[in-house]
């Protein structure tokens, strides 16, 4: 690369690193405002740091630790079961022979690219038959819609780039189906079910629409506490910034953590065209 692309690709980077960064840093330094200075005409960037947004969340009348709650089992369970399910579908899918199986495949992730919209009401029809509504298996079965289908896409393109002639031999050496896949092919595929599992389980924690139609007081996540500060009152905006905050913490923590497989994962089995 010329230094004159070189300086041009930097600053292409900068700026989108501060159109990316500027907002989670504002968001942050007003969880730590209080009332007078988060609200201030002027923005402050020096202040006296206070918790008083954060001891708002869960004192009182609001309470936080159940949304927490709610917001943890539905995101876990959901992309634990999406990333389990859709690793074994994935897997048979990648390994059968058949025909029009990328009719198949193109069938089963178009469900996943289907507006939120269009399967709102039949989901709500047969949970509220079922009485699921207000529950956490519910919403948890309401999120699997969505990561099972992409679960499912992703694992199989993974999948694709493992050679058979690696569980051909496992056979051969006497190991089972079962045993080939366990211990050959789930070791060389944990970039991909990293990648998957955090992309899943991000899309359960930040869901707004699902929690909004299918839970209740008994099932309410983050999102929906977030839209309980917005009221025709006015808008508590140094709590909902800390409840911003909490609510994107945890998956910037955990996508630091793994950012070696979620790289490598991104770069290897997204680009396969599977």
């Amino acid at each position: 690369m010329t230094p004159g692309g070189t300086v041009v690709t930097w600053v292409v980077l900068g700026v989108f690193l501060l159109w990316t960064l500027i907002p989670l840093v504002w968001m942050l330094l007003g969880s730590f405002k209080g009332g007078d200075d988060v609200t201030a005409a002027d923005p402050k960037w020096f202040f006296t740091p206070s918790l008083e947004n954060y001891v708002g969340l869960f004192t009182g009348a609001n309470n936080l630790l159940p949304y927490i709650w709610h917001s943890v089992v539905a995101a876990v369970v959901s992309a634990g079961l999406s990333l389990v399910l859709g690793t074994l579908a994935g897997y048979g899918l990648s390994r059968t022979r058949m025909k029009r199986k990328s009719d198949l495949s193109f069938w089963i992730i178009s469900t996943r690219m289907a507006p939120i919209a269009a399967v709102v009401l039949p989901l709500f029809l047969m949970f509220r038959f079922a009485g699921l509504i207000d529950t956490l298996p519910g919403l948890i079965l309401a999120y699997m819609t969505f990561n099972l289908p992409f679960a499912t896409w992703l694992m199989q393109a993974f999948f694709a780039e493992i050679p058979p002639s690696l569980e051909e031999a496992a056979l051969v050496s006497g190991c089972t189906r079962w045993g080939a896949f366990w211990n050959v092919i789930l070791p060389l595929s944990k970039a991909g079910l990293v990648t998957t599992g955090i992309l899943c389980l991000v899309f359960a924690w930040n869901d707004y629409a699902f929690a909004s139609v299918f839970a209740g007081p008994s099932s309410q996540t983050l999102p929906i506490a977030a839209s309980q500060l917005v009221t025709q009152t006015g808008v508590d905006w140094g709590q909902l910034t800390a409840i911003g905050t909490i609510v994107v913490v945890p998956m910037v923590v955990l996508g630091l953590a793994v950012k070696r497989w979620l790289v490598t994962g991104l770069s290897l089995g997204a680009v396969t065209g599977e």
